[in-house]
């Protein structure tokens, strides 16, 4: 396959993150790239030259994970606040709030209709959620510590998730259960996704490993261990027959799927690259670190339209599963370790397009200590509460401002947008309360139902256990009468 390949090559590096880039995403149309950063902002950069990138405010701690929609009109962020935002990508800047997890939000996932979303947390629960309704929808509790990466399958009946029990779950979406378990970890599995046909599910350790498992089979049918440290996540080329990982040994990998061989090794950031994503066309992927980097390489490695051929899969009707990679090689579950030989890429790091953008920044909440400048206020009358369980509540508002506005109102007045609107400051502090005991009530409401999940689970066993207990006692009243009728 390397044959047909050109070596990957660094296009373009975005400034704009003050912090450690901890997640990235391309819109469907490959027009955008999202980027998240332990500096609490989401960025949105738009890849034609000399176009202005977007800043979000809105979270109040690390963003962990960012996603857009299949039809990319929305974009999804979780961050260690405990909350999940749906944003708008444009100047508008608009948001809704999810909020139901107890702790820190790993990451978001949109199912392939985007109905659906899932999030995985700290509090060791994956929750799914109802994306139209904007509501919570149900609990998958199974995990014993920290659910790092949560993810939905291709064809939405499925979802994996991978954490700090050192185990990968499999969960069926319509009996909300727990249908496989995937062990075999020396520590944390730190990233999980489905292969584009939906067949193999791949995961990642803090062992330095990458496993790639049949889930028709369950079995593990390749096993790569090509970094000298943690693997932090990794992404599927769309066609399936390429990987790329990122580790914090400060290198991406890119192997080759069919041949079960390590053919790239990327340098560029100068520490732990904490997210690769390839884009929906695969032409393009992007990277982000702990050096608060965002590189876009672009590749050739097919010429073959794979948005067309996953078309034609997600339109099959018969139960057979789409052929993929692993039924013509390899057949036996083998280990890959780093060869000699590999090819090595150590590009001069520099925005070979354009300067550095213009970047707006837009989402600031209503009743926040920042302050904004008196003309930029603006309400969206689009932005709503997001229950949780049915009871959590936020409300999140919008602003924005560009190099226009600062040359028309230089030295402007800075004023809080309650005072703009003529809030009474002890109405504004009241408000603040109500929605700090809301969060309070949305917390106690979620922990709730997790008690409650256990106490149905606990008392489905004992109810189990009360039947196998009757049913051993008629056998054994069974037995003594056949015994005493056989002694008369």
């Amino acid at each position: 396959m390397a044959s047909v390949m050109e070596d990957p090559t660094l296009e373009r590096h975005f400034k704009g993150h003050k912090d450690v880039v901890s997640c990235t995403d391309f819109s469907p149309n490959n027009k955008q790239l999202a980027t998240g950063s332990c500096d609490k902002n989401l960025m949105i950069w738009n890849l034609a030259p000399k176009a202005r990138a977007f800043r979000f405010v809105g979270h109040t701690d690390v963003i962990t994970g960012v996603n857009f929609s299949p039809s990319g009109s929305l974009v999804a962020s979780s961050s260690r606040d405990q909350t999940v935002r749906l944003w708008t990508p444009s100047i508008k800047g608009e948001s809704t709030v999810f909020k139901a997890h107890t702790a820190s939000v790993r990451s978001v996932h949109f199912s392939s209709d985007g109905q659906r979303l899932v999030t995985a947390s700290d509090d060791k629960s994956v929750k799914v959620w109802g994306v139209e309704r904007k509501k919570f929808l149900y609990s998958l509790n199974r995990h014993t510590n920290w659910v790092r990466c949560a993810r939905f399958s291709p064809d939405g009946r499925l979802v994996a998730s991978c954490g700090d029990d050192r185990t990968v779950r499999l969960w069926d979406t319509s009996a909300r259960q727990c249908i496989n378990i995937f062990t075999d970890y020396g520590g944390s599995a730190t990233f999980v996704d489905f292969n584009s046909s939906g067949t193999c599910i791949a995961s990642s350790g803090a062992d330095n490993t990458l496993k790639i498992w049949d889930i028709r089979t369950n079995k593990l049918i390749q096993h790569y261990k090509v970094h000298s440290a943690g693997v932090n996540c990794f992404s599927f080329h769309p066609s399936g027959n390429y990987l790329i990982s990122g580790s914090s040994d400060n290198t991406m990998k890119i192997l080759d799927l069919l041949e079960g061989r390590l053919i790239y090794t990327l340098h560029g950031h100068k520490g732990p690259v904490l997210a690769v994503t390839f884009s929906r066309d695969g032409d393009l992927f992007a990277s982000g670190g702990a050096d608060s980097q965002v590189l876009m390489w672009k590749t050739n490695f097919d010429s073959l339209n794979y948005r067309e051929l996953l078309s034609r899969h997600s339109k099959r009707v018969t139960p057979d599963p789409p052929p993929h990679l692993m039924d013509i090689y390899p057949r036996l579950p083998h280990r890959h370790y780093a060869q000699n030989g590999t090819v090595e890429i150590n590009p001069i790091v520099a925005d070979t397009q354009s300067g550095d953008p213009q970047v707006v920044e837009v989402g600031r909440v209503l009743f926040s200590t920042a302050d904004v400048r008196s003309h930029d206020v603006r309400t969206s009358s689009r932005d709503q509460p997001i229950s949780g369980s049915d009871s959590g509540r936020a409300r999140t508002h919008t602003r924005h401002r560009d190099e226009e506005d600062e040359e028309r109102f230089p030295g402007g007045r800075t004023t809080s947008a309650a005072e703009h609107l003529g809030i009474p400051s002890s109405l504004t502090s009241t408000l603040e309360n109500i929605v700090q005991q809301l969060d309070i009530l949305t917390q106690t409401v979620a922990v709730l139902e997790e008690r409650l999940t256990l106490t149905e689970d606990k008392l489905r066993t004992c109810l189990d256990n009360q039947v196998l207990l009757m049913q051993q006692t008629q056998q054994v009243d069974r037995s003594d009468e056949e015994t005493e009728g056989s002694s008369v």
